[in-house]
């Protein structure tokens, strides 16, 4: 993973001095060359072993390797950064723009965040699975909603709720091998742990999907993934996550639709279906 998308992907699991340290360099990635260990860390008011920790965190070996992997990735191609949107007197071309490129980069940062082993392992508990349970509360309730419709058109048996309180009474219909989806954005919910290990206690598999953060949803899971979404303007980040969201759960759609012709087959069946209703 380039060595920029890994601070920031990460970002949010780190102590406040890491994030001082991963935002220096996030900002200041094409300076960094001219630093020192030493003198990035009087820059921050930080101790130099601060700064050769955070380096072995993200699995480099020092701070010189992780400045010269970041040179390098510059050097290539600009940087795995996003490009910064052309100069232009039209506000209106900058927002546009700069919104395109933002969301682009999300995207790329969340496919890489989530390896292909993970999403290929996950695509397979949800094709073997007897049932579905999926769930998600708030804005996160509607991508549920509309991805149980999806596994719908496959012909997968679903169960979907927008309320954990009654997900939890259909947990009576859970048998070991089945599959729970639960999708909320900062996985801090109290009842959503809850459900996930009442429905462990069923012998099922519990998939969480939120922000790559430290989270008690994602910490009980079998399986997690996740949506990398960052931007200083809260609301931007907010739209990153929807659309980087949205691509996740699309793939894994293509990957269900490929993974089992017969589920490909019905599919189509249904979607055959739909339209005559449609044209009638």
């Amino acid at each position: 993973m380039p060595p920029l998308v890994k601070i920031r992907s990460e970002r949010d699991q780190m102590s406040a001095i890491e994030r001082r340290i991963a935002d220096f360099i996030l900002d200041n990635a094409h300076l960094l060359r001219d630093y020192s260990s030493q003198q990035l860390a009087s820059a921050l008011g930080v101790s130099q072993s601060s700064v050769v920790k955070f380096s072995q965190k993200l699995g480099f070996r020092g701070y010189p390797d992780l400045k010269f992997s970041i040179g390098q990735a510059l050097a290539r191609n600009g940087g795995d950064a996003p490009a910064a949107p052309p100069q232009s007197d039209d506000a209106y071309a900058r927002l546009e723009e700069g919104l395109r490129r933002s969301k682009a980069a999300a995207e790329e940062e969340t496919r890489l965040i989530n390896p292909r082993e993970r999403i290929e392992a996950i695509v397979g508990m949800v094709d073997g699975a007897d049932k579905v349970f999926v769930c998600g509360l708030g804005d996160d309730g509607l991508f549920a909603r509309e991805f149980a419709m999806r596994l719908s058109l496959l012909g997968v048996l679903v169960v979907h709720h927008a309320d954990p309180i009654l997900m939890m009474a259909n947990l009576s219909a859970a048998r070991p091998g089945d599959v729970l989806l639960l999708l909320s954005e900062f996985g801090q919910l109290a009842p959503l742990p809850q459900l996930s290990r009442q429905f462990q206690a069923c012998e099922g598999k519990v998939v969480s999907i939120t922000r790559h953060t430290s989270n008690p949803l994602r910490a009980h899971a079998d399986a997690a993934l996740v949506v990398s979404a960052h931007d200083p303007a809260p609301h931007v980040a907010q739209l990153l996550y929807r659309s980087s969201l949205q691509y996740l759960l699309d793939f894994l759609f293509v990957l269900l639709c490929q993974a089992n012709p017969e589920r490909h087959r019905q599919l189509n069946i249904n979607l055959e279906r739909i339209q005559h209703l449609l044209d009638t």
